[in-house]
């Protein structure tokens, strides 16, 4: 039905004037949004990335602090959060401050003429001539089955990564039902042994007092630092997922 609209829009404005291309009205109305794109997956995933760089740059931010790249700056980090946490009230209105100042500081680039078509942006610069061919290819396939089979393997490789990826997501997430289901006894007594220590910790000492520690902590000087990875984070590689049982 969507095709079929398409083309009626199509050829209604191919007799109005000036008239429209189908490609422009096939282009405005994004019928081909649905098609298998090599150049659109590469763009949507630099999109993917350019929109997560913000937090790529906060975890560098907050790794600098933390290992005190700059003393100066991490001194001023921890009374910054002696001050929110002691009092929690100003935690909102500082955090609206603190984007009202990334707007400010944002304002320098904003864009001087009316944003247009980004050939950058669309991964066209560089784009492979069998890639082009291959999205504007009709459905079915009007091409040779050499051709056909190339890109069909082309497409598995993509798939396999994409299904590694899910793999690893899948098997992190078990790890987690892994803490409570039992399936390694002794990674669930001694994690249900934590949380009960950690309960009755904070039924004892004021929150304040456990944020301030924990905070403190976290940014502790290098020099108090374990170059190996904590015992905690390799407990949880240990743990086990179903990823052991799939053929």
């Amino acid at each position: 039905l969507r095709g079929a609209a398409t083309k009626m829009v199509a050829a209604w404005l191919a007799r109005s004037e000036p008239p429209l291309g189908e490609e422009v009205v096939r282009y405005m109305l994004d019928a081909d949004s649905h098609t298998w794109s090599m150049r659109k997956s590469k763009a949507n995933w630099f999109r993917i990335v350019a929109m997560l760089s913000w937090a790529v740059g906060l975890a560098k931010w907050l790794d600098d602090i933390r290992r005190w790249r700059n003393p100066v700056t991490t001194m001023l980090v921890h009374v910054l959060y002696l001050v929110l946490v002691w009092y929690p009230d100003l935690i909102v209105p500082t955090g609206f401050l603190y984007v009202f100042f990334i707007g400010l500081w944002y304002s320098r680039f904003k864009p001087k003429i009316p944003a247009g078509m980004d050939i950058r942006l669309s991964q066209a610069q560089m784009v492979d001539p069998d890639e082009l061919d291959e999205e504007f290819d009709t459905i079915p396939s009007s091409k040779p089955p050499e051709i056909i089979r190339i890109r069909y393997d082309r497409l598995r490789t993509l798939a396999a990564r994409v299904q590694t990826v899910l793999g690893d997501f899948a098997t992190q997430g078990e790890r987690v039902q892994a803490l409570v289901s039992w399936r390694d006894p002794r990674a669930t007594k001694l994690f249900i042994g934590v949380c009960l220590a950690i309960t009755i910790v904070l039924f004892v000492v004021p929150s304040k007092m456990v944020a301030v520690a924990l905070g403190f902590y976290f940014l502790r000087h290098p020099m108090f630092r374990n170059p190996m990875p904590p015992a905690s984070l390799n407990l949880f590689r240990r743990l086990p997922s179903l990823s052991d049982r799939l053929m």
